[in-house]
């Protein structure tokens, strides 16, 4: 019980309130961990603006509760001396405490959405319109992102701007092309409801990329990773496509983005 009344006092602390109600420096950590995925004690006393000390004090206590666990931070390329650093992950209790504060407001919220457009196909749309209408915003950051792509492919680029905004993402080379990874996914347990948000990603990583993607699987779905195939340029995507390997299970080699969650 310990473990799921801390986890329920990390939901309390940082469950939308007035803007003047002081939200625990601990707390601050798991969130920030929520929304830019695996992190280490550095990362995390920069972004909150902690001394380490503070922040691995604060870590201490989540590892206690159960909420994150510790791994060693993978290293691509030439390894230094000394042991690589650790990074700090939430574990399924952490991701609960969250989700059981927000995940249900949001699902009722676009539930009245959609009974209120006259259910059915109908409530459909509404709610493809609605999840179009959020990602449009977002959409605009990483057009102009990949509009300076640099020596980079576009799809690197595209996870580079995800992983921004706490989606883990990476890209790893495929036959024919590219996979784009999101190691996280802020949204998984709505997805999992209204699968119209998992489509209007897709629509939006098609129209930025400028070519037909094909998803290949998702978090929402039960699989452990967002799995996208991106065809390379004047290379067709192949109608067999579904049958390749995903990021999850695919031994190829991956070539940007953050470290998998």
């Amino acid at each position: 019980m310990r473990e799921r009344n801390e986890g329920a006092e990390v939901v309390a602390a940082t469950a939308p309130t007035a803007a003047s109600v002081h939200v625990p420096s601990r707390d601050r950590v798991a969130r920030s961990i929520l929304d830019h995925g695996p992190s280490s004690a550095a990362d995390l006393a920069v972004r909150l603006g902690l001394t380490q000390a503070a922040v691995r004090r604060h870590l201490d206590s989540l590892l206690a509760a159960g909420l994150v666990a510790a791994r060693e931070q993978k290293v691509y390329g030439h390894r230094g001396r000394g042991r690589p650093a650790k990074v700090f992950l939430l574990t399924d209790s952490g991701r609960d405490a969250f989700y059981q504060a927000y995940d249900q407001l949001a699902a009722d919220a676009l539930r009245f959405l959609s009974d209120a457009s006259g259910g059915g196909e109908a409530g459909r749309q509404a709610l493809a319109a609605f999840a179009r209408a959020r990602l449009a915003r977002d959409a605009d950051r990483y057009r102009a992102a990949l509009a300076d792509s640099g020596e980079v492919t576009p799809t690197e680029k595209l996870a580079e701007a995800l992983s921004g905004d706490g989606y883990a993402a990476t890209v790893r080379r495929a036959p024919l092309g590219e996979q784009l990874c999101q190691h996280h996914c802020p949204v998984a347990h709505i997805a999992e409801q209204f699968p119209q948000f998992c489509e209007a990603e897709t629509e939006v990583f098609s129209q930025l990329l400028g070519t037909h993607v094909q998803r290949l699987a998702t978090i929402a779905h039960g699989d452990g990773v967002c799995t996208t195939f991106v065809p390379a340029p004047s290379v067709p995507a192949p109608a067999t496509v579904a049958a390749a390997p995903t990021c999850a299970t695919t031994d190829v080699t991956e070539v940007s983005g953050r470290n998998p969650a």
